[in-house]
């Protein structure tokens, strides 16, 4: 279930299925979209936050198969990224693979300093889309990008603070606070900045990654790694 609640200017928008850790499938794609798009027409911030101590765990395995749910998180991302007004990712506990996905969408990022912070995908044999690269590349920086890509190792909310990537250490309220200050800023000014900073990053359509990702996707490693996850066990890949 996604909640919205009206702070005057801010729209506090909450993922909340604690029983999964706030992990998505397709129908809470559809569903925050939604939200996200409906809210940005009546507020001047966003705050996207997940219930009971995390953020969001990632995609729901269960359902990650399904052909539709890549799109459902494609045009969720976009819209997080495109909306015209910023959009705060407040961040505690766990923000991994779809968790880090909405995190970088957002424009700017407040976690706990035990707030944690990967891109588990290479213990799945799973890839994630150029433009996740591309984005957390341009705002972690290109070394933390390779660690979290090429290790799947997590990074806490103070390390990422030191990175760049957290613009500052707080909660869902500090959170709040900071945006209901930006709510008194000019919001023509800040549509019209966001557009132009989403503008500076390269226009991706290569070939060559889209094949990568294609032979990722279809591999009998991604069926490993979903098995070795289900039965909790290390998954034995072997590169095709």
């Amino acid at each position: 279930m996604i909640h919205v609640e009206q702070r005057e200017a801010v729209s506090l928008v909450t993922i909340d299925r604690p029983d999964r850790r706030n992990a998505l499938d397709v129908d809470h794609c559809e569903e925050l979209y939604d939200t996200v798009v409906r809210a940005a027409t009546s507020s001047r911030v966003l705050v996207l936050t997940g219930a009971e101590g995390h953020f969001c765990a990632g995609a729901d395995l269960s359902t990650v198969e399904d052909d539709r749910f890549m799109g459902a998180l494609s045009r969720l991302l976009n819209a997080l990224t495109t909306v015209p007004v910023p959009v705060i990712a407040a961040i505690e506990g766990a923000a991994l693979g779809a968790g880090t996905q909405l995190a970088v969408a957002a424009d700017l990022r407040i976690a706990t300093p035990t707030a944690r912070f990967g891109i588990p995908a290479a213990k799945l044999g799973l890839m994630v889309d150029h433009w996740t690269v591309q984005r957390l590349a341009l705002l972690a920086g290109h070394g933390p990008a390779r660690h979290m890509l090429l290790t799947a190792e997590e990074v806490d909310g103070e390390s990422s603070h030191r990175l760049g990537l957290v613009q500052r250490l707080g909660t869902c309220e500090d959170a709040l606070e900071w945006a209901r200050g930006m709510a008194t800023l000019a919001p023509l000014t800040l549509a019209g900045h966001k557009l132009a900073l989403n503008r500076l990053e390269p226009a991706l359509d290569d070939a060559d990654v889209a094949a990568a990702r294609a032979r990722a996707w279809s591999s009998q490693d991604v069926r490993e790694g979903m098995a070795a996850f289900q039965e909790r066990r290390a998954p034995r890949f072997e590169g095709r």
